[in-house]
């Protein structure tokens, strides 16, 4: 006996006409659903987003298939990939039956779904469908019965939940009073091939076949009618994150991580800047909105949420989309509420982990921009005050811009304005300037670069901050005015080589610092470090030590350097514990966004939570490679209680204590 199976087995080929017109007015549905959405997108300014095109078309392709982003949470990313890959063969399966009933058979009288290929496709969307079924149910008992906090549940989840469930079982139910009447007593080899349905099948052994004809007609019809629901029912619900999310994959970011878009501040017809409205924003804003899937994965690791603060990231994005849809001449900082923009540090923690692509951490900077430029707004008086000194003295301190080369007495250091014929320029920045704690680590660092036969030259009285924290407050202003003349200065000297030992100041020369002109190599000094040690230019005596590392967020999530500050600290004789969050699942240390020049109001503190993170690895160090993180343990070890527990020193300082001649 052949194996295969009649394709409208008990329908009859009547059924196609109607079949075809009933899905043409779903698709219909479908597409007025997603047409009436783009009036929304449109009210956003406008953004290139299709440049270099086949690399897009290749991540978006291989996002989908591969659920990468959503696999990397386990629970429940490999439940949703499950599912994603389950139904996703089912429908593969289902366009082929439609590919040899209503074309290659209807027009060419051939057959492909027969014999041993007919054995393998049922066997596989058997499978597949159990795999769906089983991964669906996992998805509603975590939604509805274990209800992870922060997990909101609406309409659409139910109607979600219904839809799909009803679908699989109605198809297996379907599959079973076929193989009734014409596999299990018929054909019981050809029936081993779909087992699921097999049992199924076996509820139904016994019926009268007018019942069993009747009993399949009506659930045939029905679970024709609940897919074309489900299509129809995309664009109107969260089922619509199976195209957005999609097409945000097609629609990533290429530029740099973080990159921020600078304002040209000499355009006179400028009647905004930032985000005030919805039109302030671009398109892809409002529709990285409809890509959310409410997942709470950004949720989860923002370090402000974590320490009750009112920053959700996910709740902006949805806010924003809310504004989009219903009132789009609200202001946007009054709706998000200044609270919960001024908690941000941008430590990018949320668009790290979020597998729809969405950009967070821009949204809240354009808003910042708003406040900050257009009405005036700080968070506190203790920024104003910092804002004030970096507009008169350059640096947040207030202090005298004359004494920002005062730590180099006594070091092998060259002022760039008395010799400027040196190997590197060291862009020092204000905390290693005039932080006493800090310029410890720069004098560490001069004597490293001194080891290794380094000239280095210094800008001394002529650095300006390089207004990384005013920008990420929103004063692009101030940060164009320290940028231009740190530009200028740097281009006299003609500088090839720029060394940091500041993350932030680090991005802001390497990265922003482009848009203004500054086409010159900068490095952070960590992989300084770590390339003097592999080309044997630097020897070190390795001493042990215990210690674990934290990965600054502008240098591990923004800049991807993550194994060569532990390379040179495993050099160093290092053996390390790693945190439960490292890597690019690091915690910030409440520095970032300007955040340094903030006290820290709202809920409990992350410097704290850091530091306690760090002592629950036992390790007696921790060790840092950024003078905003070291500032912030030192502290947070202080009034966290981790005092003779915890010591917290930066990457320069252990280096510098082991090198040889």
């Amino acid at each position: 006996m052949e194996s295969t199976r009649e394709i409208y087995w008990n329908i009859g080929h009547g059924v196609v006409a109607p079949m075809y017109l009933f899905a043409l007015v779903a698709f219909g549905l479908f597409a007025r659903g997603f047409w009436q959405r783009f009036p929304v997108y449109r009210q956003g300014k406008p953004l290139s987003r299709l440049d270099r095109l086949p690399e897009r078309l290749l991540l978006m392709i291989r996002g989908m298939l591969t659920q990468s982003k959503v696999v990397r949470v386990v629970d429940p990313g490999s439940l949703h990939a499950l599912f994603f890959w389950g139904f996703g063969l089912l429908f593969i399966g289902t366009l082929l039956v439609m590919a040899q009933a209503d074309f290659t058979d209807l027009f060419f009288h051939y057959r492909f779904l027969t014999g041993g290929f007919y054995k393998l496709f049922s066997l596989v969307l058997d499978m597949a469908g159990l795999v769906a079924l089983l991964m669906l149910g996992g998805l509603l008992v975590r939604r509805f019965l274990v209800k992870p906090e922060g997990l909101e549940t609406i309409r659409d989840d139910y109607v979600v939940h219904g839809l799909l469930f009803a679908i699989l079982l109605t198809g297996f139910v379907v599959e079973g009073l076929r193989m009734a009447a014409t596999e299990i007593g018929v054909n019981p080899s050809l029936a081993r091939f779909s087992p699921v349905g097999g049992m199924f099948g076996q509820l139904f052994v016994g019926m009268s076949s007018d019942d069993l004809s009747l009993t399949h007609k009506f659930l045939w019809w029905l679970h024709f009618f609940l897919v074309m629901s489900f299509i129809a029912a995309i664009p109107y619900t969260k089922l619509r994150h199976i195209f957005t999310t999609s097409a945000n994959y097609l629609f990533i970011d290429l530029g740099p991580k973080g990159a921020l878009a600078t304002i040209n501040l000499e355009d006179e017809s400028a009647e905004q800047f930032g985000a005030a409205h919805i039109s302030d924003l671009t398109w892809k804003d409002l529709f990285d909105a409809d890509a959310c899937t409410a997942c709470k994965r950004c949720q989860d690791r923002c370090p402000a949420w974590a320490t009750d603060k009112p920053l959700s990231p996910m709740k902006v994005v949805q806010q924003i989309g809310e504004v989009a849809r219903a009132t789009p001449k609200a202001n946007l900082c009054e709706t998000v509420t200044q609270d919960v923009l001024w908690s941000c540090t941008t430590c990018r923690a949320c668009q790290e982990i979020c597998p729809a692509n969405i950009e967070h951490v821009n949204k809240i900077l354009e808003m910042r921009r708003n406040l900050t430029l257009m009405e005036g707004a700080f968070p506190g008086d203790e920024v104003r005050t910092a804002i004030n000194n970096l507009e008169v003295n350059a640096n947040p301190f207030g202090l005298a811009y004359a004494g920002r080369g005062d730590w180099t007495d006594g070091l092998d250091v060259t002022i760039m304005e008395q010799d400027s014929a040196v190997d590197i320029l060291y862009f020092v920045g204000c905390y290693a300037s005039f932080d006493k704690r800090n310029r410890e680590v720069a004098r560490n660092f001069i004597r490293i670069c001194a080891a290794a036969g380094i000239k280095v030259g210094i800008l001394g009285k002529e650095e300006k901050c390089c207004g990384e924290p005013a920008r990420k407050l929103g004063n692009e202003y101030l940060y164009q005015m320290h940028a231009a003349e740190n530009i200028e200065t740097i281009k006299g000297y003609n500088v090839k080589r720029i060394v940091t030992t500041c993350p932030h100041c680090f991005n802001t020369l390497a990265r922003d610092y482009r848009d203004l002109g500054l086409d010159v190599g900068v490095e952070h000094y960590s992989t300084f470090v770590a390339n003097l040690l592999t080309e044997q230019t630097l020897k070190l005596r390795p001493e042990p030590f215990e210690f674990t590392y934290h990965d600054s967020c502008y240098i591990g999530r923004y800049r991807d350097i993550m194994d060569e500050p532990r390379n040179v600290l495993r050099q160093a004789g290092g053996r390390i514990t790693e945190m439960e969050k490292s890597r690019y699942e690091s915690f910030c240390c409440s520095a970032g966004g300007g955040r340094i020049l903030a006290e820290e109001k709202l809920g409990s503190r992350i410097n704290i939570a850091r530091a306690h993170m760090a002592r629950e690895t036992g390790a007696p160090l921790l060790v840092s490679n950024c003078p905003f993180c070291l500032t912030m343990f030192e502290d947070g070890i202080k009034t966290g209680g981790c005092e003779g527990e915890l010591v917290v020193r930066d990457l320069a300082e252990i280096v510098a204590e082991r090198i040889t001649t």
